[in-house]
């Protein structure tokens, strides 16, 4: 299983157009949520961040992001990095 961090920016964009990307999102399986595995304790990530969880490459991870933020927005910037390890501070717990 590969882990992938997203993040997205929808210029110009309001709070209602990132609802509307966060539910395009979580109907394609990303989550907004990271798993610390050592505490089994979820996290909430950052603004219109994401997390993916699958046996698929980076490209694929990052077409089905793009296709998810173009149905709310034409002008939009991704990155998606492929992680082999995480590490973070200070998330807030779900």
């Amino acid at each position: 299983m590969k882990f992938f961090t997203t993040r997205i920016e929808l210029h110009g964009a309001g709070k209602s157009d990132y609802d509307l990307l966060h539910t395009e999102m979580i109907r394609r399986g990303f989550s907004r949520t990271v798993l610390d595995r050592n505490f089994g304790v979820k996290y909430h990530l950052p603004e219109a961040e994401y997390d993916f969880q699958g046996s698929v490459s980076c490209e694929e991870v990052l077409g089905m992001a793009e296709a998810a933020a173009r149905s709310v927005k034409e002008d939009h910037s991704l990155l998606v990095t492929e992680a082999n390890r995480r590490l973070w501070w200070n998330l807030k717990p779900v």
